[in-house]
């Protein structure tokens, strides 16, 4: 393989510039013919291919041509795309449709059923059809708005009417009320009755048991034997006072500690001496 970036390139001996011709074209003008390019897309809907039956679903990919065709709406330029089918390779269209902002299938498959389309047909709706329809919706809106109004009142006479029962049975409960008292001072009257009721049963408890089948009070041991020993205890007390010694009388003196003979401890013998 030769080399692709050269100095000189071979031209042959019977080579001639001048039959070389080129056509130019004004700066800003199109080629004549509609304009084609390539482009990748997705399928915009299901279909299924005529020829062979095969099912290509939305959202697949394809590498297709885009045509730009002289159909205008409302100066919104329509294309048309051409692809092939996975199986077969037979051609498919299909254009854009500006005015339901949707595509349509033009040869080479069948678009699948779609529930949620609805086929308007080309009819288009009159004057009075279009009156109809909106007194329809009118009325329609204007029913909703009674229907909600009922609903509000009906909120409203419910609450009022609870309100009036609370009322009522604060009223009888006042009127039931003894001596003229209010409800609280009556209340309060009755929880104080209870607790002194309460008090009382307890005292009665408490007795009751700290007694006997005689019907004597039950004493506690440390009492009866106080009140037994008491003279007794004071006389041994005082004894014990008198044949107690008095305590010594403190002295602020140094004690001289005696030293230890560390001699005897080494093995030294002192002689004795002779005075």
């Amino acid at each position: 393989m030769s080399e692709r970036k050269v100095l000189t390139k071979y031209y042959p001996p019977d080579f001639d510039p001048s039959k070389i011709t080129r056509a130019r074209r004004p700066r800003g003008s199109t080629p004549p013919g509609p304009k084609v390019q390539t482009v990748r897309l997705m399928a915009p809907f299901s279909m299924k291919c005529i020829s062979c039956g095969e099912y290509i679903y939305k959202g697949r990919k394809f590498n297709a041509r885009k045509e730009t065709t002289d159909e205008k709406y409302y100066s919104i330029s329509i294309f048309r795309f051409y692809i092939r089918c996975t199986r077969c390779s037979g051609e498919i269209t299909f254009k854009t449709d500006p005015k339901n902002m949707d595509y349509t299938c033009e040869r080479g498959a069948k678009r699948n059923f779609e529930i949620w389309r609805q086929d308007t047909g080309d009819e288009k709706e009159t004057d009075e059809e279009r009156l109809d329809r909106l007194e329809r919706e009118e009325e329609e809106k204007s029913a909703m708005e009674e229907l909600e109004a009922k609903v509000v009142d009906a909120k409203q006479e419910m609450a009022i009417a609870d309100a009036l029962d609370e009322i009522r049975t604060r009223n009888a409960r006042n009127e039931r009320a003894v001596g003229g008292k209010e409800v609280g001072d009556v209340v309060k009257e009755q929880i104080d009755e209870e607790r002194r009721r309460l008090e009382r049963e307890d005292e009665e408890v408490a007795r009751r048991a700290f007694m006997t089948e005689t019907g004597e009070k039950v004493r506690r041991i440390g009492e009866a034997e106080g009140e037994d020993v008491e003279g007794v205890g004071e006389g041994k007390r005082k004894n014990d006072a008198d044949l107690m010694p008095p305590p010594p009388v403190p002295t602020f003196k140094r004690a001289m500690k005696k030293k230890k003979d560390l001699g005897a401890a080494l093995g030294i013998k002192k002689k004795p001496t002779l005075v």
